[in-house]
C-alpha cells in the first residue's frame, strides 16, 4: 500500500502569518466555546487592559506587550482572549500615548472588534484608572474585569468566576463583597531581611497566596476607589484589590486560578508562550467523514493511531446543524474523499471557513484525503488531480488557509488499514504541528 502526497504547501508563506493557540477563539468560534461551558451572564461585562509599561526587564527596545511571535504582537493574543468571550462588551486597552498609533494599526491588521483604544498615565494606577474613567463614558458596565495585556491565556471559565463573585457576592452574604481576584500558590518562600541585608525572617509559605490578574470589581466600587486614593497609591500601588478594600470596604473573594495565568515578564517568557501556542495548535483535528461507507471504518482506526500520537481526532459525517460547532473550534480538518470528484468537498469546507473568516486571525489547517480503490488512476488523471490541488491551495493560502493533500490506496485487511492509519496521522501530525512539508517527505522515506 501507499501513501502519497497530492500537494504539499510550501513552508515559504508570509512572515507576518498570524498563529494563535485552539483554546483561544475569536467572532462565531467563540460562539462555540460559550455553548459548550453553559455559562451565561445576564450583566454588562467590560475589561480594562493596562498596557503602558515599558518591558525593562525583558532587555528589549520593544515593550513587551508590542513583542511579536509567531507573526503576532503579545497583546493581540491577550486582546482575544476577551473578544472570543460573548458576554464580555468591551475592552478597553491603555497605552502610552506614543504608542497609540501603534495599537490602532494593530487592531485594524488583526481585526479586533470589541476594543477602544485609551491614554495612559505615567504609573500603573493612573492608566487603569484613564481605563475605568473611559468605560463610564459610554453606558458604565455593572462589573469591570483588569487583566495585564501581558497575560495572554486566560480561560472563559476563570473570567465567569471572577465576573459572577464580583457582581453576586454582596447580595449573598452580610458583608460587602463587590469584588474578585485570581490567586496561585506561592512558589517560593517569602522572606523579610534587616537594613544590613540579613535574613529577618520567614513567611510560612502555606498560609500566602500570589495576587494575579484578572480581577473583577463592581464598576461603581472600583470607580470611587479610584476617586478617593492619595498620590502615594497613584504613584507607588500596585493592587487594585487593596484599593477596593482601604476606600470602599470591599473585600475580595479570592478564586484559585490555573497555571495558565502566568505573566510574560522576561525575554525567554516570550519563548515559552510561542511553545504553548505550537503545541495547542496540533492537539487536535476534525475528521469529516462525507457519509461515506469506507470513511467509517477509516475514521475508527484513525482515531487510535491519532491518540497513539496524543492527538484527538473528533469525527463527523458533515459540519451541518449542530455538528458545526466543529467548525467553530477546531483548526485543523482532514476531509475525506472517495470519488474522483473529490475536490467538490474540499471547496465547500474552503468556502465556508472563508466566509467564517476563522483564518484571518489564526492559520486553519485543512488536508484532503483521497481514499483511493484497488483500481490505479493513469498517469494523466493522477497529474490533473495534483493540479487541481495546488491551484486551491495557491488560493487558499491567500486566505491564511494552508491545504495540503494525501492519497491513500485502500487497504485489504485490518492489519494493512492500521499500518496505512498510523502512517496517515504522522503525515498529518507533522502538517499540523510543525507545518513544514520537509518532514512530511522524511516520513515518507522512513
Amino acid at each position: 500500500m501507499e501513501v502519497s502526497p497530492v500537494y504539499m504547501q510550501s513552508d515559504d508563506s508570509e512572515p507576518n502569518r498570524p498563529a494563535h493557540p485552539r483554546g483561544c477563539l475569536t467572532g462565531e468560534a467563540g460562539k462555540s466555546e460559550h455553548i459548550r461551558a453553559g455559562h451565561y451572564v445576564d450583566f454588562p461585562v467590560s475589561v480594562v487592559l493596562p498596557a503602558g509599561g515599558t518591558g525593562e526587564r525583558t532587555g528589549l527596545q520593544t515593550p513587551k506587550q508590542f513583542c511579536c511571535f509567531l507573526g503576532r504582537p503579545l497583546i493581540s493574543y491577550t486582546i482575544e482572549s476577551f473578544e472570543r468571550v460573548l458576554w464580555i462588551q468591551t475592552v478597553v486597552v491603555v497605552v502610552a500615548k506614543e504608542n497609540i498609533g501603534l495599537m490602532t494599526d494593530i487592531i485594524q491588521r488583526f481585526q479586533h472588534k470589541k476594543v477602544r483604544v485609551v491614554a495612559g498615565g505615567s504609573t500603573r494606577h493612573r492608566s487603569i484608572c484613564n481605563g475605568v474613567m473611559a468605560l463610564g463614558e459610554e453606558g458604565k458596565p455593572k462589573v469591570v474585569i483588569i487583566h495585564d495585556a501581558v497575560r495572554p491565556f486566560v480561560d472563559e471559565n476563570l473570567l465567569y468566576q471572577i465576573a459572577v463573585a464580583a457582581k453576586e457576592q454582596g447580595i449573598l452574604v452580610s458583608f460587602s463583597i463587590q469584588a474578585a481576584g485570581a490567586i496561585r500558590p506561592l512558589v517560593s518562600t517569602v522572606i523579610a531581611t534587616t537594613s544590613e541585608g540579613y535574613l529577618d525572617h520567614s513567611l510560612e509559605r502555606a498560609k500566602y497566596r500570589a495576587s494575579e490578574m484578572p480581577q473583577g470589581f463592581r464598576y461603581d466600587v472600583i470607580h470611587q476607589a479610584y476617586q478617593r486614593c492619595t498620590e502615594s497609591d497613584f504613584e507607588f500601588g500596585t493592587e487594585c484589590l487593596h484599593l477596593a478594600l482601604q476606600y470602599c470596604g470591599t473585600n475580595a473573594k479570592l478564586i484559585d486560578g490555573p497555571p495558565s495565568l502566568w505573566k510574560v515578564t522576561y525575554k525567554r517568557d516570550l519563548a515559552a508562550a510561542e511553545s504553548i501556542i505550537k503545541e495547542t495548535l496540533s492537539q487536535s483535528a476534525c475528521l469529516i467523514t462525507g457519509r461515506w461507507e469506507a470513511g467509517v471504518t477509516l475514521a475508527n482506526v484513525l482515531q487510535k493511531a491519532f491518540g497513539a500520537l496524543d492527538m484527538e481526532l473528533n469525527v463527523m459525517p458533515d459540519l451541518m446543524g449542530d455538528n458545526i460547532r466543529y467548525l467553530l473550534r477546531d483548526w485543523n480538518f482532514i476531509q475525506l474523499s472517495v470519488s474522483h470528484s473529490c475536490f467538490s468537498e474540499v471547496e465547500a469546507l474552503l468556502v465556508v471557513l472563508k466566509s467564517e473568516k476563522r483564518a484571518l486571525l489564526h492559520p486553519v489547517v485543512v488536508i484532503s484525503l483521497h481514499l483511493s480503490s484497488t483500481e490505479e488512476p493513469s498517469t494523466s488523471r493522477r497529474a490533473e488531480e495534483s493540479a487541481a490541488l495546488m491551484g486551491l491551495a495557491s488560493t487558499a493560502k491567500l486566505q491564511n488557509i494552508l491545504l495540503y493533500g494525501i492519497r491513500l490506496h485502500q487497504p485489504g485487511d485490518t492489519e494493512q488499514w492500521e499500518r496505512s492509519a498510523l502512517r496517515v496521522a504522522e503525515i498529518a501530525s507533522a502538517l499540523i504541528g510543525d507545518r513544514n512539508p520537509a518532514l512530511v517527505g522524511q516520513l515518507l522515506q522512513a
